[in-house]
């Protein structure tokens, strides 16, 4: 099972170590696409701070996060999953998982970044600020920089099990799944359910999705379950507790696209 799940946009700083040492990352083969974006956000922080705040889409008083970002390649290096923080993090709470349930998590999570493109939740990586959506004046829009060489590492590491997508829309723009690897990955929705005037009524949340996703990873995790495909997916979650609704997607051609679930929640918390 590989899980995909967003970056955080705030991010945990402070603690003591080495600085990065981006050969220790996964997906070495994303090294050299990182080792340009990250020159390019160290250059451009470096120096012109009103143009970087521009270009990061930063106000006046995230200017911390230039000069942050200007100390990249000296400032120490904390595992991501400490790294990322909010709502998904909170709810998923890496650091308060059983043993087995972390060393699963380091084998199945990847969070995608618009700096380093993906890394492991155990990657040492210093606090930055670079969401997805930024566009650089060398390199361009990320979300489409990273489309290449995300293609070339990830079929490999998504293995021939599933592959839970949880990516918000900006970072599922850097890869999207084909072919059989498509027919294996699922993606979430949450829906909040609830009665007015006798009738359910049905509408998609945002902060509790985020919630709800990092509960239903931690679930996963704590059972020990690694469902191989969407359908155990769905058999996993329900006997966890979650309420989910799920159809073959529908093909068009020789066209496969990832299947949809529904995970509907009375209450949101």
């Amino acid at each position: 099972m590989l899980v995909l799940l967003p970056p955080s946009e705030g991010k945990a700083a402070g603690g003591s170590g080495a600085p990065l040492k981006p050969r220790t990352l996964s997906l070495p083969g994303l090294a050299a696409a990182r080792a340009a974006v990250l020159e390019e956000l160290v250059e451009l922080c470096v120096g012109d701070e009103l143009k970087a705040r521009e270009v990061l889409g930063l106000s006046e008083g995230l200017r911390g996060e230039v000069a942050k970002n200007a100390e990249l390649l000296t400032a120490v290096a904390r595992p991501a999953g400490e790294i990322y923080t909010g709502v998904l993090y909170d709810a998923l709470g890496l650091s308060t998982l059983a043993p087995a349930a972390a060393s699963l998590a380091e084998e199945s999570l990847l969070v995608f970044s618009g700096l380093w493109g993906a890394v492991g939740v155990a990657d040492r990586i210093p606090s930055y600020r670079c969401s997805m959506g930024v566009k650089l004046p060398g390199l361009g829009a990320l979300g489409a920089f990273w489309r290449e060489p995300m293609a070339s590492v990830m079929p490999e590491a998504a293995g021939e099990g599933l592959v839970l997508d949880l990516r918000s829309s900006a970072y599922a723009s850097a890869w999207k799944p084909k072919g059989e690897v498509a027919g294996r990955t699922a993606t979430v929705r949450v829906l909040h359910s609830q009665i007015v005037d006798g009738v359910e009524k049905r509408s998609v949340v945002s902060h509790f999705n985020k919630a709800t996703k990092g509960r239903l990873v931690r679930d996963l995790l704590s059972a020990g379950a690694v469902p191989a495909s969407p359908p155990e997916l769905v058999t996993a979650l329900r006997d966890l507790g979650f309420t989910v609704e799920a159809e073959a997607p529908a093909t068009s051609g020789r066209a496969v696209k990832p299947w949809s679930l529904d995970v509907v929640v009375t209450q949101i918390h």
